[in-house]
């Protein structure tokens, strides 16, 4: 027998044509989209800012506050890919990948390195060598600038990439070093004690089962290296004399003369394009991060 359904009566006392009524939850979750939204606005309104300031002239600039530019022009573009002192912008931004890369290469690789030495193998004194490594964190920069000079000088490497790259390869990183013996000792033993069982050496070991635990460090370690080197000014200012060896933070300064007349248009359209290396950048290695730590949960 078919059984007929009757539909559902308001409940006594409530009124059909009444708005609904929100729960707490919904409330608290509008106000928090609400607050993460403005937070987002004020946090991406430089970034939205410089961009449409590529499209003023450099008479607006001082005038004109607002985002919007008062006669849209692409002049700033087309003086930038020209170039400046005779050389053209790709020069600089080919500079800038040089030595980003290979700093980010040596500090990952001597780091990895130094980090495995102080997690992993027990030697006399391990305690007191990375207490002195921990110490250098507290040594300002500008304190060992005239030394470090002084030695690069003596070598003949001036107005060359070696005193920007080949510290990276030797460990002088303490914060990633840090980074990733903590990371490693988070890694339990009994993986390297089978290992040892197998017939693997600490290069093995190393290579095989270290390397790829630590990829979140690894990966975090790769952006902050990366975006500090290609950010650098002071380091290339010492060391690097020679405008066609200019990267993009010195060769930014060269469109600002306070003698002459200063060209702001360029000099924000050339500050925005050497933005954009550094978010593709994370953009491409955020996943990799993302994901070796949402894996550190699974870890048994």
């Amino acid at each position: 027998m078919r059984e007929i359904r009757t539909p559902l009566k308001p409940r006594s006392g409530a009124d059909p044509d009444a708005p609904p009524r929100f729960t707490r939850r919904q409330i608290t979750t509008a106000i928090w989209f609400v607050a993460l939204m403005t937070l987002t606005v004020i946090v991406l309104y430089p970034l939205v800012w410089l961009l449409l300031s590529t499209f003023k002239d450099s008479s607006e600039f001082g005038q004109n506050q607002g985002l919007l530019p008062e006669n849209p022009t692409l002049d700033n573009y087309t003086k930038v890919f020209e170039g400046i002192a005779g050389v053209p912008m790709w020069r600089f931004f080919a500079n800038s990948a040089v030595i980003a890369i290979a700093a980010t290469a040596g500090t990952l690789l001597s780091s990895a390195m130094a980090a495995y030495a102080f997690a992993r193998i027990r030697f006399k004194g391990v305690g007191i060598f990375f207490a002195a490594m921990i110490g250098t964190l507290l040594l300002p920069f500008h304190v060992v600038i005239i030394p470090q000079y002084i030695l690069f000088n003596n070598l003949g490497m001036i107005d060359t990439y070696w005193p920007l790259i080949l510290p990276k390869f030797l460990a002088t990183e303490a914060f990633f070093v840090f980074l990733m013996v903590q990371f490693m000792r988070g890694i339990p033993r009994e993986m390297d004690e089978a290992a040892r069982v197998d017939g693997a050496g600490h290069v093995r070991t190393f290579v095989s089962i270290m390397l790829p635990l630590i990829q979140p460090a690894l990966v975090t370690s790769a952006i902050f290296s990366f975006i500090w080197t290609w950010n650098d000014f002071l380091g290339p200012l010492m060391y690097v004399t020679s405008p066609e060896k200019y990267p993009l933070p010195v060769a930014l300064r060269l469109y600002n003369d306070q003698t002459s007349t200063s060209d702001y248009g360029a000099t924000v359209t050339a500050s925005f394009l050497a933005l954009i290396p550094i978010l593709l950048f994370f953009l491409v290695f955020q996943r990799f991060l993302v994901a070796g730590v949402a894996t550190q949960g699974l870890k048994g």
